[in-house]
């Protein structure tokens, strides 16, 4: 409740009650009254009683030892102003509230309770002698009234909240359930797709192989026309094989942790050290699939060719870019020997992943001092 917006609009209405009663009171008793004896108490008690009440929020709203305290003292100072000056008697109303707000429930009825008597204690008194129910019945009535109203509203509040919380937490059940149907509806309608495409391919392929192969002597021109049959059905598994590899997330980020984590378990599995630099930002789905992939093949290309017994990976969060480094102590070797400054097949897929995001792939190595691997994509990539 503490952080319910209208639960602190009526704390500032109380607050500001409070302050126009006592001042009122206080103006009351001096037009009233020549000024005596008790003037100077009257006036300093009300003075005080402003500062210790002005010390309410800077405390705090909690039930702590401070606050119990403080709220003593503040009940024991108006107890003497009421007693000195009875005018002073219905800045009761808002300490009701304060009493409400702090003390377990039983207390805070005791102190109500504390409160409405010395609040019909001021009225007799006011009323010099003369007899009038209101005075008696009054003044419990509008602490009930007010206790009433209040317990009413935090109860409501506390239920809003536990529905509230339902809700959330209902609503996360649902997310979760929908991921992990939409994930089960992916993985069958993969799973048909690599059936209907990939798998009765290879079956045809098969066939038409062996057919060939028992037609190769007896019938060449047989045998021929059932390789290039099977070459054509090969042909297009390897277009459907390469759109599935372009649709698809890699496997640790289609888990759910991120770049960062799909990061530090693969570093994990290749021994290598892992680091985050920089504030993380949320990254496009093609980014991150793109930096995990080259961290992939760097860590693939260290084990299978650099013969390094150390390897780092360090992701760098900059302005307008996020760098992926990949660096090892192998043997190395010389970029201008190798036909556009790469070796194998790793580096140039490396290097068209970066590019198709805006981005460039640079590899710096000696030989015999090891390498380093740098791919830096822009957070806001050209499309």
């Amino acid at each position: 409740m503490e952080q319910d917006p209208d639960a602190r609009r009526l704390a500032r209405i109380m607050h500001t009650t409070f302050f126009l009663l006592l001042g009122a009171s206080l103006a009351r008793f001096l037009l009233r009254h020549d000024w005596e004896a008790r003037s100077p108490w009257i006036v300093a008690l009300t003075g005080a009683l402003a500062s210790l009440y002005l010390l309410g929020p800077v405390i705090g709203t909690r039930a702590t030892p401070r606050r119990i305290a403080w709220l003593g003292t503040v009940v024991a100072v108006w107890v003497l102003l009421v007693v000195l000056a009875p005018s002073f008697a219905w800045c009761a109303v808002p300490l009701f509230y304060t009493g409400l707000r702090t003390l377990p429930p039983r207390a805070a009825l005791g102190l109500v309770a504390l409160l409405t008597a010395f609040v019909v204690f001021a009225q007799v008194r006011l009323a010099h002698g003369g007899w009038d129910p209101n005075l008696i019945v009054a003044p419990p009535a509008v602490a009930a009234l007010a206790t009433g109203v209040f317990v009413y509203a935090d109860r409501q509040a506390a239920r809003q909240r536990a529905l509230i919380d339902d809700l959330i937490r209902t609503r996360r059940e649902l997310a979760a359930i929908e991921r992990r149907e939409g994930t089960l509806a992916e993985r069958q309608r993969l799973s048909m797709e690599i059936h209907d495409t990939l798998a009765q391919g290879l079956s045809s392929q098969r066939m038409l192989l062996q057919a060939a192969d028992r037609t190769w002597d007896g019938d060449p021109e047989t045998a021929r026309r059932h390789v290039r049959t099977a070459a054509s059905i090969a042909e297009r598994n390897l277009a459907e094989a390469r759109r599935f590899v372009h649709d698809l997330a890699p496997a640790d980020l289609a888990e759910g942790g991120g770049l960062e984590e799909a990061l530090r378990g693969l570093a994990a599995r290749e021994s290598a050290a892992f680091r985050v630099d920089g504030a993380p930002v949320a990254l496009p789905d093609r980014a991150q699939s793109a930096l995990l992939r080259i961290a992939q093949g760097a860590l693939a290309n260290i084990r299978e060719h650099a013969g390094a017994t150390s390897a780092a990976v360090t992701l760098t969060y900059l302005d307008d870019q996020v760098v992926l480094d990949v660096a090892d102590d192998g043997r190395g070797f010389d970029p201008a020997d190798r036909p556009g400054g790469v070796r194998g097949h790793g580096l140039p897929a490396m290097r068209v992943r970066a590019e198709q995001l805006g981005g460039t792939l640079a590899v710096e190595s000696v030989p015999g001092e090891g390498t380093v691997l740098s791919a830096a994509i822009p957070l806001d990539p050209e499309p």
